[in-house]
C-alpha cells in the first residue's frame, strides 16, 4: 500500500475541495515521469517488445500538455501496472513506477508511488550488497530533480508515508 488511508487535501485538487493547484499537479506528474523513465530501462531490458510502461510515461506528459484526459493516462497506468504482474525484480518494479506515474493524473498522491517503485527497482538491480547505496543515490537523484514549486509538498509527503513506501525515501 502506498497511499494513505486519510487523503492529504494537498494532494487533492482545488476544484475537488483540496488545495492543489493544476499546475502543481502537473508537475508532480512530470516529476513521476521523470523518476520512472530513469529505471524503464530494467523493463525494456528484459520485454523490449512490450510498450506498455514506456507508453504510460507518454501519456501522463501528454495528460500535463492537455493533449489526452486524465481517464486515457489513468488507463495506460493500469496497462503498465499489468506488465508487472508477471515479472520480478527491477523490471517489475521500474513497470510499476511508470504506471504509478500515469495515474498520477488521475490522483496525485501516486507521485511517491512513481519514486518509491523507481527506488526499488534501482535497488533491485544493484549488485549484492550494493542494493541499499544505490537507492540512497537514487533518492538523492529524485529530490534533485523536483521542481521548486513542490519540492517541500512532496519532501514532506516522502516523510509522512516513508513507513507506508518500503522505507525507501531515507536518503
Amino acid at each position: 500500500m502506498i497511499l494513505p488511508k486519510v487523503r492529504d487535501p494537498r494532494f487533492i485538487t482545488i476544484r475537488r475541495g483540496g488545495t492543489l493547484t493544476d499546475s502543481d499537479h502537473q508537475l508532480m506528474a512530470l516529476w513521476a515521469a521523470a523518476c520512472a523513465e530513469r529505471v524503464l530501462p530494467f523493463f525494456e531490458a528484459t520485454q523490449p517488445s512490450d510498450m506498455r510502461p514506456r507508453e504510460a510515461i507518454e501519456q501522463v506528459r501528454a495528460w500535463t500538455r492537455g493533449d489526452i484526459k486524465m481517464s486515457e493516462s489513468r488507463a495506460a497506468g493500469g496497462h503498465a501496472m499489468a506488465a508487472a504482474r508477471v515479472l520480478s525484480g527491477a523490471a517489475r518494479h521500474a513497470a510499476f513506477a511508470a504506471g504509478q506515474a500515469a495515474v498520477v493524473a488521475h490522483v496525485a498522491a501516486h507521485e511517491l508511488g512513481a519514486a518509491a517503485y523507481a527506488i526499488k527497482a534501482v535497488r533491485a538491480a544493484a549488485p549484492r550488497g550494493q542494493g541499499e547505496e544505490a537507492g540512497r543515490l537514487e533518492c538523492r537523484w529524485q529530490r534533485d530533480q523536483l521542481p521548486a514549486g513542490i519540492r517541500a509538498l512532496v519532501l514532506d509527503d516522502q516523510r509522512l508515508r516513508n513507513g507506508i513506501c518500503w522505507s525507501v525515501f531515507e536518503c
